[in-house]
């Protein structure tokens, strides 16, 4: 019998470990809450009650108290939508909508970037403000809704149980993808179904995710990456290009590792979620990057920022505008410091040169879907190591860090010291290897391995999952590690 301290641990917030989903705890508690989840599958109203009792837990384990702020969001914003809905006057709604988004918005700011806007001013000291996980991912999920309610694309949901477990649902709540209420509302009332082929595609992607994130990301980043990012001037040029591809290589497989696990968990559940990532180290320019990078955020930026502004109705100088604004807006919302807004603004301005290469010269028309072999190889070179530099201002602790690396690159190489990297770092190297050669193997290497999955045996699924587990904690040295984009 566990333990009342145990069982109090499992109860209680502690912010220095939040609960993850590569955390033995978590895949634990998910097995048992999967197991009545089954049992309840055709009671609809208490199937929800359920998830969302064990969703809501599951955000009090990621920033304590704060889960409250999610219930106050799902209140205010489920509220506002059906009065939008009954409203005539355009005035009304209008105003209900700003209502909506001040609230939604204000929450953010304070929590976000209250220290970051008052920081201009002189003797600002900054308070001590919690940043809630995810925070980000769930008003920008809510705001979608009214806007669409707004629009007249849905109507509101009837019940708050429906909206509150479609704000809250643990999947995907704390790092994404972003869902839409129009794909994912319709699918709370069903009963769900996992049919053989769901089911193994679930259990390849929780594999791949977890392999991703808890051997990968975390290995190269502890063992290798932070240790550069921390001081580039006590290493060498090549060190520090390494520690940049390292890097590159991590905030992929760490994002996109939780995405397939939040994506194949759902799907256990009985519940279909959109792809977010599309191998996006792939992609021959800026555009395609952008629209296999993060495909959650890339598409409500465009549908909620982009296409309000104007988008490319406007006339080309405005659509450049456009582009730099709702890249900026991109970058600020992955933080609140000067670097993201940087990082944004170079991607900004380089999706604004390709706009206007593409419409000025025919030779980079070619750059899309009809490109040849050698156009297309030249252009993901060109845009990987664009990709890259833009990465180097997203991890710098500072500015100042950022101009200390790029220095050490390109002042201080030395490739001589590339074979005492290989022998002091085997494992970081090996990992580095593999993690960008299985980015870029065939999509059909991927579909053989998923169908070969789920062609086994129920027994042998199992012994897959366990396999991946025994090998993510065996790589698991320095604990478990936080996602990246749980701060955002």
């Amino acid at each position: 019998m566990m333990p009342f301290s145990s069982i109090t641990d499992i109860l209680s917030y502690h912010q220095e470990a939040p609960m993850l989903f590569n955390s033995e705890l978590f895949l634990i508690l998910f097995a048992l809450m999967l197991l009545f989840y089954v049992l309840l599958r055709k009671r609809n109203t208490a199937r929800i009650i359920y998830v969302i009792l064990f969703s809501l837990y599951f955000y009090y384990k990621s920033s304590g108290i704060y889960f409250l702020l999610l219930v106050l969001v799902s209140v205010t914003d489920f509220c506002i939508a059906r009065w939008i809905s009954r409203s005539r006057s355009k005035g009304a709604r209008t105003a209900l909508l700003v209502l909506s988004l001040s609230i939604d918005l204000g929450i953010l700011g304070y929590f976000k970037y209250y220290n970051f806007f008052l920081s201009v001013f002189p003797g600002f000291k900054p308070a001590d403000i919690f940043l809630p996980v995810g925070i980000s991912f769930f008003t920008f999920q809510t705001i979608s809704y009214v806007v669409d309610v707004y629009r007249g694309s849905i109507r509101p949901e009837g019940r708050w149980i429906d909206y509150l477990f479609y704000v809250s649902f643990f999947p995907q709540l704390v790092a994404g993808p972003i869902v839409r209420a129009s794909d994912f509302l319709p699918q709370i009332r069903r009963q769900p179904e996992v049919s053989r082929e769901d089911f193994g595609k679930a259990v390849t992607l929780i594999i791949f995710g977890l392999l991703k994130k808890a051997v990968i990301s975390d290995y190269i980043s502890v063992n290798f990456v932070d240790r550069v990012f921390a001081a580039p001037a006590l290493y060498t040029g090549i060190e520090n290009l390494l520690g940049v591809y390292g890097y590159t290589l991590q905030i992929y497989c760490d994002f996109s590792g939780y995405s397939d696990m939040a994506i194949g968990i759902a799907l256990l559940m009985g519940f279909h979620f959109k792809n977010n990532f599309d191998f996006p180290y792939r992609s021959a320019t800026v555009t395609e990057f952008w629209r296999r990078w993060h495909i959650s955020l890339s598409t409500w930026l465009r549908d909620y920022l982009y296409i309000p502004l104007g988008g490319n109705r406007k006339g080309k100088a405005r659509t450049y505008v456009n582009l730099m604004a709702t890249m900026l807006l991109g970058g600020l919302w992955h933080g609140a410091a000067l670097k993201f807004v940087a990082w944004g603004g170079l991607h900004g301005l380089a999706l604004c040169l390709n706009r206007f290469l593409t419409r000025k010269w025919k030779w980079f028309k070619r750059f899309g879907s009809e490109m040849k072999p050698f156009q297309r190889f030249l252009g993901i070179f060109v845009t990987f190591h664009f990709v890259c530099f833009c990465w180097i201002l997203f991890r710098a602790g500072s500015l100042e860090t950022a101009r200390q690396m790029l220095t050490q690159i390109f002042t201080d190489f030395h490739p001589e010291v590339f074979p005492q990297f290989v022998s002091g770092y085997r494992t970081v190297f090996i990992l580095m290897v593999a993690g960008y050669m299985l980015h870029f193997l065939p999509r059909r290497t991927y579909d053989g391995i998923r169908g070969f999955i789920t062609r086994s045996p129920l027994l042998l699924q199992a012994l897959y999952t366990a396999l991946a587990v025994l090998l993510a904690v065996q790589f698991a040295g320095a604990g478990v590690q936080p996602f990246i984009y749980f701060r955002f």
